[in-house]
């Protein structure tokens, strides 16, 4: 279609678009498209070209890419596999290359694992990419048409119609009727009514009514814009840059294996020299006697199957979750879960079931509340008064459902709203008071309609009743249809309209957080000109109050949460009165505090970080306030999970220490930044991922807790013999065997151990808590000083009894693997005594990996080939008897040494 004027192709000679996108909402459209050098009839093809040269297509570049051979030799930049690799070297130069080769296999496991699932967040900005729809429709020199969205440009001219989502940045010319779903850059899960004039500098990216985004969606109306903005220039472009800029913070679990393992570098190895040295020129050993020493000591001490340990500890984790409905994927975020203190969540879909609802009506002589929550048609009218039941509110649920273009349908049991979510909630309404919209929209046909306007604001619709007469029915802003009203409609005729009483009436609802329509009706005795004099006549039937309503199961997870010592902050860009009802609804606190995303945006860094543990509600804000927020929190070390489902929350996603992301309702970009998917979009799932987190930690605690003892028991072993001059205990091979056999059978079955009672009663551990704690470290000497007495007790004891030095020998590792096994049951039930029913039966993971260390102990000792391998002797039944002896002593001690210092910690909280 021709454009009726005529126009000449605009001078290229445009205001910067950038200067004008930042004011574009302030001024004039007319004003916008002078400073754009374009026109109502858009530019010419020329102009439009000449532009794409200069500003670049419309699209989100993607980031380079870190190369795959980089991110993979990355996992290997790590100190512990330095000294993994470091035994696998000493291990193969003195010629045991099975052992050498199971060691680098745990290096090259290890690092595929991280590799695979660190590659997966790279795909986020993509995802973003992938929002801009393939054409847009244009007005260039006056002449409709469809082009790539890539090829929109600053001062094009962009038509809009329901169901379209918006190409560009507009500054909108026109606008009839027009609503757009922003739900994805704001958070609201209203639609904002669109109009064309001019607002405020400092209006918040929501209160921009003359403004439509780039990724958000036309529901009704229509309408056309000049674009003032495109690609990375755009607001959703803006995400996509903070995103890509965003640093990605080191998981606690990784920061505390990289700090453990260089500091165990730093002792280890000058450690490995001093006795090399001492046994050298102190003690006269030869140096290839004394390397072997020293190797002994350095493969006793490398935990080479603790990083192994824990991947699987951490994929057994992300088993335990996918059942609950959370999917991971990154295994770090497995443990950071049990470390979260702060939940920061968004409210639209996450909190709230993103289903706008009818929960009160309100007449002049009646009052009722509405049960029933969400897009499903169950529930009723209940009046709040005694003098209210025989109330009449089918005329205002008429007058609803008529003036009204949604839709409700059924798709695989879910209800959904086509069109304005306030509009489907009346519809809804209508079903709970027993009235199918259907039936009455057919019995009543629209024949004529005034739509939405942001000038007006209100809809008005004009039907003929099943009795053949005419009738107009107005749906909008309570305030504005007071303006036109004279009277009030009643049930039982009408009375004079009080506009004090319901003002006061309306201010009190939308105080409560609710959102309010009012309607009104009147009939007309003829048909010509139904929409001249609107206000004659007219009957104000009440008031509707709307609520995103909180998801049931939300509310017991946030209680649960405040009972873990888990702060949970609500962040949205809704308004501040609604955030609060919600917040008070959900029992973020007693008395929940809010900060606007006005006030936020004059608070310092510092001043922010220093409010922002007070604050419960974030309100109206925008997703670089939702960053800062993220920021704020971590500044006071505080473990963050941020918890989204819009493009708006994907930079915080990805800032946070654990983004959540929703699975069914979360769009793309905010499931690729985050490192965990809710799969039903359920906040409780939230909690019982971090009780698993919280268990995957305690099973990580237990593993390092079980490790360093036996590794330092079996070190200490053969430094005391180099220090005081006799002979080794026990010979590297033989102390490799043992950490090969224990490492993947006894330490492994901690990684199945179940929650122990409490998990979720104490406070989340802090941010800078390290894997080696006072109590473990005191754990650590304490049993290494008990295994390294009880082994060399055995030896001395066995050489007294004429024992030669291999059967000496062989006494010493089946007792050392005997300790570790009464030590397993110790410490697999840290905060209670072990010896118990439960305690000593163990779980089924143990009793299969007692089997394993059981069958391979009796290989090493009596078969023949191992014999000859490993230098061993077969024992007899006076020494099985004699070591079990020693174990269950062993066992007496330890238990006795957690009974006291449960006591002293009891003593000292006190």
């Amino acid at each position: 279609m021709t454009h009726p004027e005529t126009v000449s192709p605009p001078a290229p000679h445009s205001a910067e678009p950038d200067a004008v996108a930042r004011r574009a909402h302030v001024e004039s459209a007319e004003s916008v498209l002078r400073r754009l050098d374009s026109h109502p009839a858009g530019l010419s093809p020329e102009e439009a070209a000449h532009r794409l040269a200069t500003h670049g297509a419309n699209v989100l570049p993607e980031t380079a890419r870190t190369p795959t051979w980089r991110r993979l030799l990355a996992q290997f930049n790590n100190a512990l596999i330095y000294l993994l690799l470091a035994a696998a070297v000493a291990a193969g130069g003195l010629g045991y290359v099975i052992d050498a080769t199971v060691i680098l296999a745990v290096v090259v496991i290890n690092a595929l694992v991280g590799f695979i699932q660190e590659g997966r967040a790279e795909t986020a900005l993509r995802a973003i990419h992938d929002l801009a729809p393939p054409q847009a429709r244009v007005v260039r020199q006056g002449q409709r048409g469809t082009v790539p969205v890539a090829e929109l440009v600053p001062g094009d001219v962009v038509l809009l119609e329901p169901g379209d989502r918006v190409p560009a940045d507009l500054r909108l010319v026109t606008a009839q009727g027009l609503l757009v779903d922003e739900a994805i850059l704001t958070g609201e899960s209203a639609v904002a009514e669109k109009q064309t004039g001019a607002v405020m500098a400092d209006a918040a990216l929501g209160d921009r009514h003359c403004m439509a985004y780039a990724a958000t969606w036309v529901v009704a109306g229509h309408g056309s814009g000049v674009v003032v903005a495109t690609g990375m220039a755009s607001e959703v472009g803006r995400i996509s840059a903070m995103l890509r800029d965003v640093r990605v913070t080191t998981t606690p679990l990784l920061d505390q294996l990289n700090r453990f393992a260089r500091r165990f570098l730093w002792v280890a190895l000058p450690s490995a020299v001093l006795v090399f040295l001492f046994a050298v020129f102190w003690r006269g050993y030869a140096w290839p006697q004394a390397l072997i020493a020293v190797v002994a000591i350095l493969v006793g001490a490398v935990p080479e199957g603790l990083p192994a340990v824990i991947s699987i500890t951490l994929a057994i984790g992300v088993r335990r979750m996918a059942r609950r409905h959370a999917a991971i994927r990154r295994l770090p975020a497995v443990e950071t879960l049990g470390a979260v203190s702060v939940i920061a969540s968004d409210k639209t879909g996450t909190l709230t079931r993103n289903e706008m609802t009818v929960c009160r009506l309100e007449s002049g002589a009646a009052r009722a509340t509405v049960t029933g929550r969400g897009y499903r048609p169950e529930g009723a009218l209940q009046p709040t008064r005694d003098a209210d039941a025989e109330a009449d509110w089918s005329a205002l649920i008429r007058a609803g459902v008529l003036c009204n273009d949604a839709d409700l349908v059924a798709r695989d049991g879910d209800w959904q709203v086509v069109g304005d979510p306030m509009e489907g909630a009346l519809l809804i309404l209508a079903h709970k008071a027993g009235q199918d919209p259907e039936t009455l929209r057919a019995a009543w046909p629209r024949l004529d309609e005034i739509p939405f306007g942001a000038e007006h604001r209100f809809m008005a619709t004009f039907n003929q009743a099943p009795d053949g007469r005419h009738w107009l029915f107005i749906k909008g802003a309570p305030d504005a249809l007071l303006t036109l009203c004279q009277r009030e409609a009643r049930a039982d005729g009408t009375a004079a309209l009080d506009q004090d009483a319901w003002t006061a009436r309306i201010e009190s609802i939308a105080g409560a957080g609710e959102r309010v329509l009012g309607f009104a009706a009147k009939p007309l005795e003829r048909r010509s000109s139904p929409f001249r004099n609107l206000g004659e006549g007219l009957g104000f039937l009440g008031v509707a109050g709307f609520i995103d309503p909180p998801r049931d199961e939300a509310v017991a997870a946030v209680a649960e949460c405040r009972r873990a010592g888990i702060d949970v902050k609500m962040i949205t860009g809704d308004h501040v009165s609604t955030a609060l009802a919600i917040a008070r609804d959900l029992g973020l606190a007693e008395q929940p505090r809010a900060l606007t995303g006005h006030e936020l945006e004059t608070l310092s860094a510092e001043a922010l970080a220093g409010r922002v543990g007070a604050v419960q509600v974030f309100a109206r804000t925008t997703p670089a306030h939702k960053l800062r927020i993220v920021q704020a929190l971590q500044a006071g070390d505080a473990v963050v999970a941020m918890t989204g489902d819009g493009v708006n929350d994907a930079p915080a996603l990805k800032q946070a220490d654990i983004g959540i992301g929703m699975g069914h309702k979360g769009t793309d970009a905010a499931k690729e930044a985050a490192q965990m998917v809710l799969l039903d979009d359920n906040f409780a799932s939230i909690v019982a991922a971090v009780r698993e987190g919280r268990v995957v930690h305690d099973n990580i605690r237990k593993v390092v807790a079980w490790t360093l003892p036996t590794n330092g028991g079996e070190v200490m072993t053969v430094v005391a013999a180099l220090l005081f001059g006799f002979t080794l205990p026990m010979s590297a091979v033989q102390i490799l065997w043992i950490n090969l056999v224990t490492a993947v059978t006894l330490g492994l079955v901690l990684a199945f151990e179940p929650a122990e009672p409490g998990v979720m009663a104490r406070p989340p551990r802090p941010r800078g808590q390290g894997l080696l704690t006072r109590l473990l470290v005191w754990r650590v000497v304490f049993v290494s000083l008990l295994f390294t007495g009880v082994a060399l007790g055995v030896f001395f004891l066995a050489l007294a009894r004429h024992a030669d030095l291999a059967l000496a020998r062989t006494l010493v590792v089946n007792t050392l693997i005997a300790l570790e096994v009464v030590y397993l049951f110790s410490v697999r039930i840290s905060h209670s005594t072990a010896l118990t029913w439960h305690g000593v039966m163990g779980t089924r993971a143990v009793l299969a990996g007692l089997t394993v260390v059981a069958l391979a102990q009796l290989a090493f000792t009596y078969l023949p080939v191992m014999q000859r391998l490993f230098e061993t002797r077969p024992l007899g039944a006076d020494d099985l008897a004699w070591l079990t002896g020693v174990a269950v002593a062993a066992l007496g001690v330890l238990e006795l040494e957690k009974w006291l210092v449960r006591r002293v910690t009891a003593r000292n909280d006190g």
